[in-house]
């Protein structure tokens, strides 16, 4: 019989363990105490999920299709546990009014304008891994998919993120698309109650921090880079990037007679087409993707084959034929020809710190009117090339209900430094007398884009005192360019924390004390390690913090793993990725 009593809220769900393991891990499924256990932590937390009747469950199946044995119904405006057993259903009723009371103080939250309200339902997403579509087209571990997605639903998680990966869905040639794969995991996703948020992936996967496959662009694509280099990102050594398309050829046809801009129109138009009835009930958001890792930004600092390390200044990208021609222009049209032959010839190499370098020293050239002059022009090219992406979105997207985002990279490293050099080579023209944000938020505010953003979980005392971080300070300044610009924001963590203090830096930046309110938050990454121990408590606490507007204070504000975490420079990364990996 299945079990009634009341488990502990923050029990971790043990039959996750095999999420990331081979598939024959999965014969712990086919146990009767194993559906015990999975029985009740889909108690854990008040969800939509209702149980069949006992007689039903006697003849347990494989778990092949969880669906044999446990029914999902259809979300309801009350979140009760509608248990089927009569004796309950008096005690039931009681439940649900006073549910539908509650429900009425934590609605969802449409917009965080009005900043007066500071309990806002912060509503909470989980990314799926990478490579939940294998290279093959199809959806990797579905089984493993569907007992995670119910425990993601149990504790009250609203939905998940997937990258819908350009070089999978568009492998097979000019306009053949394949969806099938993506179409699965919706219907999926549908079945328990979830939301859905979806990246238009359209740089390659590898290579970069976090990135455990990889994914490159469609094979046909870099056929066309092969003949014509210029085609990706270069930096001022020749060195070529293959992530993401050059913004310098946005316009011109050297896609097979298309240009990169119809390129990325043709792909969401055919995904809004095949979606179009899960379009704002199943799939509420659309990233857009505008660069590498899906970020609006240049390709400044890559990990590649050891190219950068943290916390490199990274370089400018911006001499592949199409963005010379641009800057020649530039630089013409104002009657400074010598501008125009090159990017900064003092502004160093990938991992030199600004004082190394001429450019972005105290006093370097980056505050003089040529310094001005390049960097306007190299974050004004960024700055075009998402409003045009976005304006074709939204012309795709507008009518079907979901919402549009773009993401921003949380570049915190050297932001104490005046030039703030890390976040220019990037393209954002932020210095201490710029606010490289608040063009980049009215843009978005423009299309009606929420700005995501990234690092929210990161505090200044985490960082190494050399690299002159303040991923705080970064914050910060990002909430009130948001808030000027009445635009959304939404936050992610920029790197994989399962420990109280970050999910309690979350929840501070989550609030609207100061500048912009999360209007959501998605948590970077969904993989075996999430469901573990004290990893699982944590995060149903957090989600539960974040539904009554991060006002909960049950979080410790010690960090229990005495974690010095930063971008490249995990304490012990390199054995728990080994150790995973064995796993695997």
């Amino acid at each position: 019989m299945l079990s009634t009593s009341t488990p502990n809220l923050s029990s971790p769900p043990f039959f996750i363990f095999f999420i990331n393991m081979h598939i024959p891990s999965l014969e712990i499924l086919r146990t009767v105490p194993f559906f015990h256990l999975l029985t009740k932590m889909a108690l854990t937390l008040r969800s939509s999920i209702s149980f069949v009747n006992q007689k039903e469950t006697k003849a347990l199946k494989a778990f092949d299709d969880v669906s044999a044995t446990v029914s999902f119904a259809k979300i309801k405006p009350s979140s009760r546990i509608q248990v089927k057993n009569s004796a309950r259903e008096a005690s039931h009723h009681q439940t649900h009014q006073r549910d539908e009371q509650r429900e009425k103080v934590h609605a969802p939250s449409v917009a965080h304008h009005d900043n007066h309200n500071v309990s806002k339902r912060v509503p909470v997403y989980v990314m799926l891994p990478l490579d939940t579509v294998t290279m093959g087209g199809g959806l990797n571990k579905p089984r493993a998919m569907n007992a995670s997605l119910m425990a993601l639903k149990s504790a009250g998680v609203e939905g998940v993120m997937v990258d819908v990966w350009w070089g999978l869905a568009e492998k097979d040639g000019p306009l053949k698309y394949n969806w099938e794969a993506y179409a699965e995991l919706v219907q999926m996703v549908q079945m328990h109650g979830l939301k859905l948020q979806v990246v238009m992936s359209f740089h390659q996967c590898g290579g970069n921090v976090g990135d455990t496959c990889s994914i490159p662009l469609p094979p046909w694509v870099l056929e066309e880079i092969s003949k014509n280099p210029d085609l990706v990102y270069t930096d001022r050594s020749g060195r070529r990037n293959p992530e993401y398309i050059s913004l310098g050829c946005d316009s011109t046809p050297v896609l097979k007679g298309r240009t990169p801009l119809q390129v990325y129109s043709d792909y969401m138009k055919s995904f809004h087409d095949r979606f179009r009835n899960y379009l704002g009930s199943v799939i509420v958001e659309i990233q857009v993707g505008m660069g590498p890792c899906g970020e609006l930004r240049y390709p400044s600092y890559p990990e590649s084959n050891g190219t950068w390390r943290f916390p490199g200044i990274g370089e400018f990208q911006c001499y592949d034929k199409y963005m010379k021609a641009s800057l020649a222009a530039a630089a013409e049209a104002i009657g400074k020809k010598e501008w125009g032959t090159s990017g900064p010839h003092d502004s160093g190499k990938y991992n030199q710190f600004p004082e190394d370098t001429g450019f972005f020293k105290r006093e370097g050239t980056w505050n003089s009117e040529y310094g001005q002059f390049f960097l306007e022009w190299y974050s004004s090219k960024l700055l075009d090339h998402g409003d045009k992406i976005l304006a074709s979105a939204k012309g795709i997207f507008q009518a079907s209900g979901v919402k549009l985002s773009g993401k921003i990279a949380g570049i915190h490293w050297h932001y104490k430094a005046r030039s703030h050099a890390a976040e220019l080579t990037a393209g954002y023209y932020n210095t201490r007398f710029n606010d490289g944000y608040l063009p980049i938020a009215r843009m978005l505010a423009k299309h009606e884009v929420i700005f995501n953003f990234t690092c929210m979980e990161m505090k200044d005392r985490e960082q190494p005192g050399h690299a002159n971080c303040s991923p705080e300070g970064l914050v910060h300044q990002v909430k009130m360019a948001t808030k000027m610009a009445r635009v959304e924001l939404a936050g992610e963590n920029a790197l994989e924390r399962y420990d109280a203090d970050a999910y309690a830096q979350v929840l501070s930046t989550s609030r609207s004390d100061s500048g912009n309110g999360l209007t959501a938050f998605t948590y970077l990454r969904m993989n075996k390690k999430l469901f573990e121990g004290d990893n699982w408590r944590h995060m149903v606490d957090f989600v539960r913090s974040m539904s009554e507007g991060g006002r909960r204070q049950r979080l410790s504000d010690a960090d229990s793993r005495g974690s010095d975490l930063y971008v490249g420079h995990i304490k012990g990364t390199q054995r728990e990725k080994s150790q995973e990996a064995a796993l695997v």
